[in-house]
């Protein structure tokens, strides 16, 4: 998205100070007029025909609706964003909102509704170039460091994401590029030595910004973005850009060919259409995980199909309200003969009808509430969680006394028994007192519930382990369960070396990470190398199936137990990815039978693979 911004940013603010050199002002109007005309057609055939698919195909996604589309029409969505953003299960539970790209659209709108009054403004105040250049910089560096201080580690980032604000950064380096480097100016500037510095300039920009793109450091979840990040990246867009502009070197040429022409003149069409493509797609398909590579190109070939057709039948003709309107005559008119233009009417026509009937009903659309049980769950498991840990941390304490005591008593075979008691192996044997007989038809057998209640344990997972908190505290009282929504690799380094700290980690450490993404290597080794070799890591692995990374996740951490003889996988994917019935909307996380089938198997696997 950066990318966007800065070219916007560049494009916009170089046609402005274009204009004044030549003329001595910028005509506003006229502006307005040319970028209604380009963008707004387009915009509003992809909002009325993806409401259509909503009311006919994906009803779930009617609540609100009205209120996006009048909202991108108006250019603010971005700020309805902000105030009505979906939860992590609404995202999770192929409940995405198919629109949530155009929140860049809006940003767009605003800075086109804008831009020329405030660059008015700075050409008649400031007057020269190289201190309304100085300006641009300074707004652009008080955006970015306005995200830097809105942003608060651990809260929701949709204010500081999707606020004009604080990613002004990118259209304001973009606009003072402009005012250094003006395209109509950029001719007979370079000469051949110059060529080789560009080439190597916009070699280094571009490595530089790929780096940022595949380094974790830039995961959303991550305070470097926000403290720097994101501003970095969009500078490197802005050399790039400036690097491409000059018609010297490498790079001006690499780009100048019929399949980038062709993308350029496709490319507005292909920012619309590709989201509401690939959820459509994606919410259609539940084994992603295993194809997720012909899957991928079948979404790239539907989102060029459907963008090359939106171009051709509404960017390339630019309709104007008169054809709009004398179209629409022809339609109610009995026809002579079927013709092209009157069927192609009658399609749009009925596309619109559609439309205008999702978004007309979305008002009375109730939110899809299937994952409110789900969230229920999880919220009161996360009240528990802090008396339930407070309460094992205690029976802890007290087996070490004991332990410590029957040690400096006994001889040294009993040395080694006690010794022995926190690992997953106490010995499976039935007394007489029965306990938590309920899960016994969940697979568990009487002796390793019994056998569950000596076990001492710390668990660290994201939110299908905090779905079944309660029940693995349940089943294992001397256990640590810290489970949130959300939680990949990184959170995971950081709890376990809490948890070492306080010295709260116990010989067994449980973990239930990469539900939301893959685990990257460093941070598995950073967990090996904390947990140590003395005590025996417990990794459940995922069922994820609408998610790419579902397979990585699992053969990773396969791979990972093959190398490390205390390091031993729960395949919770091979007991339980064909039993739809164990799991919500989302195929991810267990209701309540599931929960029960998870926490038992879960329990037994830590029991056998502990022997």
């Amino acid at each position: 998205m950066p990318i966007f911004l800065v070219l916007t940013g560049y494009l916009v603010t170089d046609q402005i100070m274009a204009a004044h050199r030549r003329f001595g002002f910028f005509d506003v109007r006229a502006f307005y007029q040319r970028r209604f005309k380009r963008l707004y057609p387009p915009l509003i055939a992809m909002l009325w025909v993806t409401s259509a698919y909503i009311i006919l195909f994906q009803r779930n996604l009617l609540n609100k609706l009205y209120q996006i589309v009048l909202t991108n029409l108006l250019g603010v969505y971005n700020w309805w964003q902000i105030f009505n953003g979906q939860s992590y299960f609404e995202r999770f539970a192929n409940n995405e909102s198919p629109f949530i790209h155009l929140w860049t659209m809006s940003i767009d709108w605003q800075f086109y509704l804008l831009w020329p009054i405030i660059m008015a403004v700075l050409v008649k105040l400031v007057k020269k170039k190289r201190n309304i250049f100085w300006a641009l910089v300074a707004l652009s560096l008080i955006s970015a460091v306005e995200m830097a201080i809105l942003f608060k580690p651990g809260q929701d980032t949709s204010r500081i994401y999707y606020g004009t604000d604080t990613r002004f950064y990118s259209l304001g380096l973009g606009a003072a590029l402009a005012l250094l480097w003006p395209y109509e100016e950029l001719d007979n500037r370079f000469t051949q030595s110059d060529a080789r510095i560009l080439n190597w300039t916009g070699l280094a920009a571009f490595l530089g910004m790929i780096a940022l793109l595949f380094t974790p450091l830039m995961d959303a979840q991550t305070a470097f973005p926000y403290y720097g990040g994101m501003f970095l990246f969009s500078l490197l867009v802005t050399i790039l850009a400036a690097v491409i502009a000059a018609p010297v070197g490498i790079w001006n040429q690499f780009l100048t060919n019929p399949v980038f022409d062709w993308l350029g003149s496709r490319s507005y069409e292909i920012y619309l259409y590709q989201f509401p493509v690939m959820i459509f797609f994606e919410s259609r398909v539940s084994d992603l995980a295993d194809h997720v590579a012909w899957y991928r190109v079948l979404e790239v070939a539907l989102i060029l199909l459907i963008s090359e057709i939106a171009y051709r039948l509404i960017e390339k003709p630019r309709f104007d309200p008169v054809e709009v309107i004398n179209s629409l005559k022809q339609l109610f008119r009995r026809p002579r003969q079927l013709s092209k233009s009157w069927l192609k009417t009658a399609a749009f026509f009925l596309i619109f009808l559609i439309g205008t009937c999702g978004i007309a009903v979305s008002p009375l659309a109730k939110a899809d509430d299937k994952d409110s049980a789900l969230i229920k769950t999880i919220n009161n498991n996360s009240k528990k969680q802090a008396e339930m840990n407070k309460r094992a941390l205690e029976s802890i304490k007290q087996s070490a006394k004991s332990s410590a005591k029957s040690k400096s008593s006994s001889s040294s075979k009993a040395k080694k028994a006690s010794a022995s008691s926190s690992k997953a192996k106490p010995k499976q044997k039935v007394s007489g007192k029965k306990v938590n007989q309920e899960f016994e038809k969940y697979g568990i057998s009487q002796a390793q519930l019994q056998a569950a209640q000596k076990l001492q344990v710390t668990a660290i997972g994201d939110s299908v382990m905090a779905s079944s908190s309660d029940l693995l505290h349940k089943l294992m009282p001397n256990s640590i369960v810290d489970a949130a929504v959300s939680r990949q690799g990184d959170v995971g380094v950081s709890l376990i070396n809490s948890y070492l700290q306080k010295g709260q980690l116990q010989e067994n450490v449980l973990i239930g990470l990469g539900t939301n993404g893959p685990i990257s290597d460093s941070d598995m080794q950073q967990i090996l190398d904390l947990v140590g070799p003395h005590r025996q890591i417990y990794w459940i692995n995922v069922v994820v199936p609408t998610r790419p990374w579902q397979n990585q996740v699992n053969q990773q951490l396969a791979s990972v137990a093959k190398k490390h003889k205390n390091f031993h996988v729960i395949d919770w994917y091979g007991y339980a990815h064909g039993n739809s019935s164990w799991f919500y909307d989302d195929k991810t996380h267990p209701n309540n039978v599931g929960q029960m089938y998870y926490s038992s198997y879960v329990v037994k696997e830590m029991l056998s693979k502990g022997e």
